[in-house]
């Protein structure tokens, strides 16, 4: 993936059987638990390159939120700022070598940010 590209879209479920069933269902979605991630089945769609997490709903993750490619969260959370948006969660790790942010844009949308290497060194 390339800086820019769409990576991962969560969407918020509050039922997560439920929803596997109704998206595996209507899109042919293939659902699961990853270890590691218990209670956030992910899917794949089936071209294997698009995919997701059902999320649980909660007050302040109630639409799907987009998570774009970048090649450093922390420059991209600057400009985020910097043309008037704000971060609503900073750089957080999801393992040693990938990471995630949230920043909401000037219309008040919440879009992810996810910054990751393949080498771990």
């Amino acid at each position: 993936m390339a800086h820019g590209d769409i990576t991962h879209i969560d969407i918020p479920v509050s039922d997560t059987g439920r929803a596997t069933q109704f998206y595996a269902g209507l899109f042919g979605w293939q659902i699961a638990e990853v270890p590691g991630f218990e209670g956030y089945p992910m899917w794949q769609a089936p071209n294997k390159i698009s995919g997701g997490g059902l999320a649980p709903r909660s007050d302040g993750f109630s639409s799907p939120r987009s998570y774009v490619e970048v090649d450093s969260i922390e420059d991209s959370l600057e400009k985020v700022t910097e043309l008037g948006g704000k971060v609503v969660m900073g750089k957080e790790p999801i393992s040693p070598t990938s990471w995630w942010a949230i920043f909401e844009d000037v219309d008040g949308n919440q879009i992810g940010l996810y910054e990751g290497t393949t080498d771990a060194g």
